[in-house]
């Protein structure tokens, strides 16, 4: 039996069941999906990477002369519930990407992810319990970040996303399937979080009134996006959907982008949305966790460096409209995570991980500072893109 570090985590939600699982157990289980793929050599370690809220990912190092190291993902069928239809998206987009790439090599996006099949030619590889596991290889000397540094920082990572987006312009995204149904569907979300206030399911609601008002005034906020794409003035567009600093790899040594990761909710979406998921998660002074609210706030410079680099990346491929939308899609990428966050903190924590009680609701209150900080500034931001264009 290999070694595994010992930061690999006891327990695993696996086919919508929390299971206790010791360490012997897990190592157990990712030594037999291991023992499913060629690999070269011998197993030396695997340790935990990362801190993803949705998925568990370790690191397997092989040593046959040459070290050789692979990605092992545990896929959470409670989020993700058809995995073969997850693996079909990344397949086919990451296929697409690395064609492209291999064609053009063109800057900005340098690779992609790379699934490694099983031994029986497989997408993934089902565990003795059920549990369900891809590997990719790992991509080396390459960086992410969970906070922004710099502005040329923010600007590179930006630039990664508009890249996909260029680079994937002509797929044809309404052939993705929906991985998460309804996934950035914001007035669809807006339903669901006035079901969870309605039902009140862990008795929460009387505690959290100001919040609950806050996103029952910004209903009209909500369709904004989708409304513009029922009449017609935006365009479907393969989107990453998660995008945010640390789904973007960046190189060690020139810390220009290399490869997008985490493709899970690859699927149809708006142009804004990435945008705006980025600059929710990366022009904010604070985490997105931050209990200090008085630390909370949009970054103007840093929003233009993501513009430019979002917009430089994208090569005039975005059409003017959605030029036009991009600010707003900060704004409501920002309404809808927090809005999640509360739904999920009124549901009883039963989405995103948490490590106490508040969490989510501390993560709703940083939206809801964010998206009034960017009603603030908002005529500020909009002159910053017309300027970029």
């Amino acid at each position: 039996m290999p070694f595994y570090n010992a930061c690999c985590i006891d327990m695993l939600i696996i086919c919508g069941d929390v299971k206790l699982m010791t360490r012997e157990s897990l190592c157990d289980t990712v030594h037999d999906v291991l023992q499913c793929y060629d690999f070269e050599g011998s197993l030396v370690t695997c340790e935990r990477l990362g801190n993803g809220h949705i998925n568990d990912t370790f690191l397997a190092v092989y040593d046959g002369g040459v070290c050789k190291k692979y990605t092992v993902q545990q896929i959470n069928t409670v989020v993700f519930k058809n995995p073969d239809e997850l693996m079909e998206n990344i397949f086919r987009v990451t296929s697409f990407l690395a064609e492209k790439i291999n064609k053009n090599r063109c800057d900005g996006l340098s690779e992609t992810i790379t699934i490694v099949k099983n031994k029986n030619g497989e997408l993934y590889t089902r565990g003795k319990n059920g549990s369900c596991w891809r590997v990719f290889t790992f991509i080396d000397d390459a960086v992410s970040f969970d906070a922004v540094r710099n502005q040329d920082d923010f600007y590179n990572a930006l630039y990664t996303f508009g890249t996909f987006q260029y680079l994937l312009a002509d797929f044809p995204a309404a052939t993705l399937h929906e991985t998460i149904c309804g996934f950035h569907d914001t007035p669809r979300r807006f339903h669901t979080f006035v079901n969870a206030v309605q039902a009140d399911a862990c008795r929460r609601v009387s505690s959290v009134k100001t919040e609950i008002d806050f996103f029952l005034a910004h209903e009209a906020d909500m369709s904004v996006y989708a409304d513009a794409y029922a009449h017609g003035e935006l365009p479907l567009r393969v989107t990453h959907n998660d995008a945010k600093l640390n789904n973007v790899l960046l190189d060690a040594a020139t810390e220009k982008g290399v490869c997008v990761i985490d493709l899970d909710t690859v699927m149809p979406g708006f142009a804004g949305f990435d945008f705006g998921d980025c600059i929710r998660f990366g022009a904010s002074t604070g985490s997105e966790d931050e209990t200090d609210l008085s630390k909370i706030s949009f970054d103007e410079a840093l929003f233009e460096a993501g513009a430019r680099g979002f917009i430089d990346g994208c090569r005039a491929s975005l059409t003017a409209r959605e030029c036009e939308l991009l600010p707003f899609g900060a704004k409501l990428m920002t309404l809808e995570s927090g809005m999640r966050f509360l739904t999920d903190y009124l549901e009883g924590d039963v989405y995103f991980k948490i490590n106490k009680q508040s969490h989510n609701l501390d993560r709703c209150r940083t939206q809801i500072k964010l998206v009034q900080d960017f009603e603030q500034k908002e005529k500020s931001l909009c002159k910053i893109i017309k300027k970029i264009i």
